[in-house]
């Protein structure tokens, strides 16, 4: 199965929690794939999915956050898929161990926990952001990446202080699918 593949079975299993602004995402990614058999791709002009994931420390109630190089942002960890990626829940724990440094993460089940549509510079235009939580180990430490400026550990309270609307929004829905395991 390819990962344009893999994509499509994931997008059309994501609930979203009967969001309505979540399905319409929904909807507009697999017609984005649909209409672009490149579209998992960051060479697709018309946009392209991406993968990320919220690094999160359930036991400590927080979460850890990138200051993102280019963008100069707090942000989750994630970025684009690559041709050794066989899945997209695989692309978004590569991206969060490659930017994290810790080893041993692994993704909350259930799937994606939110999607997100920003634009961004051309000739890529949009990045269609598949979003999943993934669980640091007890114990573990980040060690900051090339990618990175800084990394840091905020509080689920801290994180509408340092970062927009869609990070809050993404922890806001892992916490809550964090509250459904428990």
């Amino acid at each position: 199965m390819s990962l344009h593949d893999d994509a499509v079975l994931v997008l059309k299993g994501y609930g979203g929690g009967a969001d309505a602004a979540q399905e319409e995402l929904r909807l507009a990614y697999l017609d984005h794939l649909s209409r672009h058999p490149d579209g998992m791709w960051k060479a697709c002009g018309a946009g392209h999915l991406t993968a990320s994931a919220l690094v999160v420390d359930p036991e400590h109630g927080r979460v850890l956050l990138t200051l993102h190089r280019k963008l100069r942002m707090w942000l989750q960890m994630g970025g684009h898929c690559e041709p050794g990626d066989a899945t997209l829940a695989g692309a978004a724990l590569r991206e969060a161990t490659e930017e994290s440094g810790i080893a041993g993460l692994t993704l909350l089940a259930g799937g994606p926990v939110t999607l997100d549509r920003h634009p961004i510079p051309a000739p890529c235009n949009w990045h269609l952001d598949v979003q999943y939580a993934a669980l640091a180990p007890s114990g573990s430490t980040e060690r900051i990446s090339d990618e990175s400026l800084d990394l840091r550990w905020f509080a689920y309270d801290e994180v509408a202080g340092v970062a927009d609307s869609s990070v809050v929004r993404l922890v806001e829905r892992t916490r809550a699918a964090l509250d459904g395991v428990g």
